[in-house]
């Protein structure tokens, strides 16, 4: 009954709030000040009646039964605690921000809570809070796991794997060869960055063993990353593998928790065979491990017998592209198991048993994720019913049956407990902000989590659009027209551009307050398309840029600019366009090999010569160098700089770790060589994108660019 009159309030406050507030501008500041909506992350207790969640500094702990919550620890408090430095070794260490390491775990009884501050490791009693402080080391514990019966909690110092008994005593050292190039149990940079693999190390399901990787890599490039702040320049050198450079050589080890010899398993060696995923299978005695060649176009799935190492084939994949890494595998017993396969041309699901797979979904649309099994059904996100929105489906495992289990159209994403007796449901659409529920396995709703509100701002609406072009292909788009519009009237207008695999600008989600509106309240229209080579449209769709990126991305790009033209407002004089990472790339691209269209371009932090970039993307879709000399040269805007049309601005973190600097320093080069005059703005952020107080400058600069090149053009 609560919940009930809860709901009601936030619906009122929202309906007043829609009617008699909702007439603030847009400004730069609120851009650049606006985050997307925050929403719960659950990690969920073995119990699955309730969950811990992060909110700023503190955990806070959700009872799903009596709908309360309270903060159980701050993490502040515990950072005070901790006896470790921040940073023992002295040096910058390049993490890669996909690490999901140290995130809070639950004993497998449900009593406490394994949580990582400051360094160090501390135990915190669920039903009280009280505090226990496992280590107080000068070293930093890191990437920390609670044994599978809850004696023991593993972590890893520097390079090397410790045991630790919860009960008390003396850690035990389990590994003894690492050092500044040999990486036990710790990921390096390209792997979690472009196999989102989040960790290097699994106990077994026994707990007497543990499963690591381990890193060598000696043959990787170091790249000199260079911090010019202090008096004295700072080298920070980062390990970073370009394209037809070496990888780290990665094998697979199983060292006893007790301690003793690392046994090795059969997975190959060197560094053209990269180990995406590594899980122990049901009984804990053999492990499941998704075994790519370097180019990706073939893999294995194996079970490594962890007593001997020796392997066996479960399945293999190949395409003429290249095969999207995933992480829907489940495992019900001995040779029966669930996967996903976009063999038929779309993601689908597949129920493999004694070796034989049948085919449980179909159709042009594709399974994203497995939120689990809850008895004969198999839980899972898709975009059954559009491409743009997300959908949670149950799959019957017998007869391939689907049920929706989600009801609002739009974006749905879904967080299930254990055992399947409550999940959350964070969904938005374009029209509604994201509101997040618990709801019971019949999807009934329970109580509201977080319930946003469009704010007070005059924010524009946003369409989806679709249209055939001129070969037929269906493209999404959205739009945003400018404040005032007047029918009849021309609009400089930009778009904003991603166009690289594994990414979609165009979805039936909330976009808030964002530098979009700040744009439209000044009079521009806001353009973005999903070209071919972007996700979720089929496998087809997604591996057309195969072997020379830009090309195709920039051809559809130009399509969709004419579809915006032919509607009669836009100015074709004053169009300009705008793209980071990815985008910059685009951009680039676009204003060295279409030009005449684009009166002035924004490239973000942009690729510019594929060789610059990582060996597991880059080599996924362009294969390798020495191999596709013409289609890395054809894909490089620095080789047709002198081509440059329009103005140009250029925006980079100058310690990037993600597209290096170097991109952007080669491209300056070829376009002062070509003699073309460009603009820049750099940054001295060690990430990929600008964030804090420069986030506000960058607004102001971009949109500065834009007001002079576009909006003052007649």
């Amino acid at each position: 009954m609560t919940t009930r009159i809860v709901c009601v309030f936030l619906s009122v406050l929202w309906l007043e709030t829609s009617a008699s507030a909702q007439n603030e501008p847009v400004t730069l500041e609120v851009a650049a000040a606006w985050q997307p909506a925050s929403i719960v992350t659950p990690i969920w207790a073995p119990s699955g009646d309730r969950f811990v969640y992060e909110a700023g500094k503190r955990i806070r702990l959700y009872d799903c039964v009596r709908k309360q919550e309270r903060v159980l620890a701050s993490l502040s408090e515990l950072e005070a605690k901790a006896k470790s430095s921040s940073n023992p070794a002295g040096a910058f260490q390049w993490e890669n921000r996909r690490v999901l390491a140290g995130k809070p775990q639950w004993s497998p009884d449900g009593a406490r809570i394994l949580v990582a501050a400051g360094g160090d490791l501390f135990l915190v009693e669920a039903a009280t809070g009280a505090i226990r402080q496992l280590t107080a080391t000068p070293d930093n514990e890191e990437d920390p796991l609670l044994s599978p019966d809850g004696s023991h909690v593993g972590y890893r110092v520097a390079n090397e794997l410790y045991v630790l008994p919860v009960a008390g005593g003396k850690a035990r050292r389990l590994t003894f060869d690492g050092g500044p190039v040999l990486w036990n149990g710790r990921l390096d940079w390209v792997y979690p960055e472009e196999l989102a693999i989040p960790r290097a190390w699994w106990w077994s399901p026994d707990g007497r063993e543990i499963a690591y990787l381990q890193f060598d890599v000696a043959a990787e490039m170091t790249h000199p990353q260079v911090d010019p702040g202090p008096v004295r320049a700072v080298l920070e050198p980062q390990r970073f593998p370009k394209a037809g450079t070496p990888n780290a050589n990665v094998r697979l080890g199983v060292v006893p928790a007790r301690g003793g010899r690392t046994r090795w398993m059969e997975t190959g060696a060197g560094e053209d065979i990269l180990l995406a995923r590594v899980q122990w299978m049901p009984g804990g005695k053999e492990l499941a491990v998704q075994r790519l060649n370097r180019v990706q176009d073939h893999l294995e799935l194996l079970a490594l017998d962890a007593a001997t190492g020796k392997s066996r084939l479960l399945l293999e994949e190949r395409d003429k592209t290249w095969i999207n890494v995933h992480d829907i595998l489940h495992f019900f017993g001995p040779g029966r198991f669930l996967w996903a396969s976009e063999r038929d041309g779309f993601r689908h699901l597949y129920l493999y048993s004694g070796g034989a797979a049948r085919q449980l979904t179909s159709g042009a649309w594709e399974v994203t994720g497995l939120q689990g099994i809850l008895g004969n059904e198999a839980w899972v996100t898709t975009t059954k019913d559009s491409p743009l929105g997300r959908q949670v489906h149950a799959v019957d495992l017998e007869t391939g049956a689907i049920r929706r289990v989600t009801a609002a159209g739009g974006t749905h994403t879904v967080a299930l407990s254990p055992g399947g007796t409550f999940f959350l449901d964070a969904w938005q659409s374009l029209t509604q902000p994201v509101r997040q529920t618990l709801r019971n396995r019949n999807g009934e709703e329970l109580a509201v989590l977080k319930e946003h509100t469009p704010g007070p701002y005059a924010l524009q609406p946003v369409e989806n659009l679709s249209f055939r072009g001129r070969d037929g292909t269906l493209f999404y788009a959205q739009m945003i027209k400018p404040r005032g519009f007047v029918p009849g009237k021309k609009y400089p207008a930009l778009v904003i551009v991603y166009g690289g695999p594994h990414a979609q600008k165009v979805q039936d989600t909330w976009t808030g307050a964002n530098w979009d509106q700040a744009l439209a309240g000044k009079g521009y229209v806001i353009w973005k398309l999903d070209n071919r080579g972007s996700n979720f449209r089929g496998h087809a769709f997604e591996s057309a840029v195969y072997r020379e990126l830009g090309r195709v991305e920039l051809a559809d790009q130009l399509e969709g600019v004419d579809y915006l033209v032919s509607q009669g407002f836009v100015d074709p004089a004053r169009i300009g366009i705008y793209g980071w990472s990815y985008g910059g790339y685009m951009t680039l691209y676009a204003m060295t090999h279409a030009g005449n269209r684009f009166a002035a371009g924004i490239a973000g932090a942009p690729v510019t010569d594929w060789r610059h970039y990582d060996t597991i993307y880059t080599e996924r879709y362009m294969g390798l160098p020495a191999k596709n000399e013409a289609g890395y040269k054809a894909s490089s805007p620095i080789h047709s700089a002198a081509n440059l049309e329009g103005k140009l601005l250029l925006v980079h973190n100058f310690q990037d770790d993600n597209v290096l600097f170097q991109n952007t320093q080669n491209m300056m080069e070829a376009l002062q060589k070509a003699g073309k005059q460009f603009e820049m703005m750099f940054y001295p952020l060690k990430s990929h994108g600008v964030t804090g107080a420069y986030r506000l400058h960058m607004w102001q600069t971009m949109t500065s660019f834009l007001d002079r090149a576009l909006q003052n053009k007649q």
